[in-house]
């Protein structure tokens, strides 16, 4: 066992004036399981990279352990999976790779295909169980996720539970409480260190909020209570200095001493006040606010939108999926569900009018207006007004949008190309809250997309209730607002 300390960290890009971390201290054991939360765009990755000590900062990291990044990058994906995951760990054994991969189940004979042959999913899993058989290494683990199923996410999470010594950057609140015992949170004013897993974590800072949030209001009342206080009695004391040169023949000595006895009680209010207000600037740094975000779906004018009858979706001769019959009625909330590859992505690029090769019958209302947010956001270019003016939506109305989903202004001077995974997808969840559309098609919405924005997200969903047919991994959010679920 031994500590990782980070003391006095400061550090900002040059492109930046403002610091990503200020003056930040924490210590962490290297035995502990370690879930890395925090808002999209706030830096995580950033630490870590501090921590592989990629970049020059200000402060000091104390480690004894090597450090490991995942995704592992493959320089080569053309070559033998053995031969990839040999240079990664040179002293493993093939019968300790095949051990590994039982875990996750997966087939020893991916150690003898071609790395690039290997499903998503798949590289995912033999790059974690490679790492993992670097002893006394310390693994940083970025978003792990994005590229599996539901049950791979539960196999994964069980793996994870079972090792020690990693830090796990993860939005998935289902995923991170089967498998850390430590929370890493990066706040807005700091990093913080809390045992016990997401959901205990997430109460305690939900608690913290409201108590700041109540101890704020008391405060605010109480300072202003006590300027109004501080105001009379300076008013007392210069109308009592006042009347010493008054018409009559005053105690010039009562009246002095009476005078400074209320200037002593004007200053003492004063410094309560001043007190108070050091209180509250204490207090509220690290509040997360989460607006309301607004829908106006469009009302079809019949019961049924759209309906699959004995679908069959082709890659060549093989069949991926099918044959999938459902209907699809207003209000409606279908998620699709199953394995990698199971043709879910491919079902609903049939919706938008994407040619694939299939068999069966798709019926689509007349007049049925679609809204489509894609997986892939390697399209997105330029800047959000650009954006926005290529797909036709009100640029206002689409930044105002992304403001409440944590958007800083000065993001709306970047090109996209330049943020995170997970403000890109809110780019496009963003562009199909803002239109106007009688069916929502969305492709796995929530990748890369941080915790406070999903729970903003399910309770839009919930409230204005669209229809919707959808595709997306993480459990809780799919338990909240699905109305029903079709495995494929």
């Amino acid at each position: 066992m031994s500590m990782i300390k980070v003391e006095n960290l400061t550090f900002s890009y040059l492109s930046s004036y403002d610091n990503i971390f200020e003056d930040v201290s924490f210590q962490i054991d290297t035995d502990w399981k370690l879930g890395f939360v925090g808002r999209n765009g706030r830096g995580k990755t950033t630490f870590l990279n501090l921590l592989l000590g990629k970049y020059e900062y200000n402060g000091t990291i104390i480690s004894s352990v090597q450090f490991d990044y995942f995704p592992y990058p493959v320089e080569d994906k053309s070559k033998l999976t053995q031969d990839i995951l040999q240079e990664i760990c040179p002293t493993a054994e093939e019968w300790e790779f095949i051990r590994e991969l039982s875990y996750l189940e997966v087939d020893a004979d991916v150690l003898w295909r071609p790395f690039n042959e290997l499903s998503n999913g798949e590289q995912t899993k033999v790059l974690l169980a490679t790492l993992f058989l670097n002893e006394g290494h310390f693994l940083l683990i970025d978003e792990p996720t994005n590229h599996l199923d539901t049950n791979a996410r539960e196999m994964v999470s069980a793996y994870l539970k079972k090792k020690n010594g990693f830090i796990l950057v993860s939005h998935d609140r289902h995923f991170l409480d089967g498998c850390v015992d430590h929370i890493l949170s990066l706040n807005r004013a700091n990093i913080e260190v809390q045992a016990g897993n997401f959901s205990s974590w997430a109460l305690n800072f939900e608690r913290q909020q409201e108590f700041e949030i109540a101890q704020n209001a008391i405060l605010q009342k109480d300072i202003k209570r006590l300027q109004k206080a501080a105001k009379r009695t300076a008013d007392w004391s210069g109308q009592i200095e006042a009347s010493k040169i008054g018409g009559h023949t005053p105690d010039r000595g009562y009246i002095g001493h009476k005078s400074a006895k209320m200037m002593k009680r004007a200053k003492s209010i004063e410094a309560r006040q001043q007190q108070a207000i050091e209180q509250k600037s204490g207090l509220l740094k690290n509040v997360e606010t989460a607006e309301n975000l607004k829908l106006f779906p469009l009302s079809y004018f019949t019961d049924t939108l759209l309906s699959f009858s004995d679908v069959k979706v082709f890659y060549g001769e093989k069949a991926i999926c099918g044959p999938v019959t459902f209907t699809l009625r207003r209000s409606d909330r279908l998620a699709l569900d199953g394995r990698n590859g199971s043709g879910k992505s491919s079902l609903l690029k049939l919706l938008t009018g994407e040619q694939i090769e299939h068999t069966g019958t798709i019926t689509t209302g007349s007049g049925l207006i679609i809204s489509y947010v894609p997986q892939d956001t390697s399209h997105l270019k330029g800047t959000l007004s650009d954006f926005a003016d290529k797909h036709h939506i009100d640029e206002t109305l689409f930044k105002a949008l992304l403001r409440k989903m944590d958007f800083e202004r000065i993001q709306f001077t970047k090109n996209i190309e330049n943020f995170s995974g997970g403000q890109k997808k809110k780019v496009l969840i963003a562009k199909s809250l803002c239109e106007q559309a009688h069916l929502y098609v969305w492709d796995e919405p929530l990748n890369f997309i941080d915790v406070y924005s999903r729970i903003q997200i399910e309770q839009l969903i919930k409230e204005f209730s669209p229809t919707m047919i959808f595709v997306e991994h993480d459990k809780a959010f799919r338990d909240n607002i699905a109305t029903s679920t079709l495995i494929l």
